[in-house]
């Protein structure tokens, strides 16, 4: 069960970064919902990175330069689709203060988001934070099959026990958190508008595991 603690209290970004660096985070509990809450999980899932799986057929999906992935080119959009109401979730969880809240935190460039394009559909993406070398994966939207999940791949170039996703006690969490906030990771590798090619994010993704060998 998670410790959870509503909050009426005006949420800035530099409060929010600090609650992530602590591993907690807010919620709402609907988009109508003004209030917000602080989740702090007893279990956290993770991807460990040199454990990242990817199935034959989304592999191939990925080489078929099918879809198109950018990113940091539509985070509103994004955001948006990952508010959009879907099949067995009529409501969401993206109230009017999250998307302020997370614009501004894109603004300071500690939030991005991935885009997937079919043609010139937005179909899929996803967005999250980045806080010394952790992603905190926030949402994620589909609107084609493996949309979402092709997004996933270009990120690790953190449906997630098909990727090799655990989950860890609350405890381990934290240790994982203190060694990640060391340092500073290279998401501005990807933060370009131009669109990486499915082998270009394969490749990428066989050259890293070979150097953590």
């Amino acid at each position: 069960m998670a410790n959870r603690e509503t909050t009426f209290i005006e949420i800035t970004p530099e409060v929010l970064l600090k609650a992530y660096a602590c591993g907690i985070f807010p919620m709402a509990e609907s988009a109508e919902d003004p209030a917000l809450y602080w989740l702090e999980p007893e279990m956290r899932g993770v991807i460990p990175l040199d454990r990242f799986h990817m199935p034959g057929r989304l592999a191939r999906t990925v080489r078929s330069d099918r879809f198109t992935v950018t990113v940091n080119r539509d985070f509103d959009a994004v955001l948006e689709g990952c508010a959009e109401p879907r099949p067995g979730r009529p409501r969401t969880w993206i109230n009017a203060r999250i998307r302020v809240l997370y614009r501004k935190l894109y603004e300071r460039r500690h939030c991005h988001s991935l885009e997937v394009y079919e043609g010139e559909a937005l179909v899929g993406g996803l967005y999250g934070v980045t806080l010394g070398r952790a992603f905190f994966g926030e949402s994620m939207f589909h609107r084609a099959r493996d949309a979402s999940k092709v997004a996933l791949v270009h990120l690790v170039t953190d449906h997630l026990r098909t990727f090799g996703a655990i989950e860890v006690p609350r405890r381990q969490y934290h240790r994982l958190l203190e060694a990640a906030l060391a340092g500073e990771g290279d998401f501005a590798a990807l933060d370009t508008k131009r669109p990486v090619t499915g082998a270009q994010a394969l490749a990428q993704l066989t050259t890293e595991r070979s150097s953590r060998v």
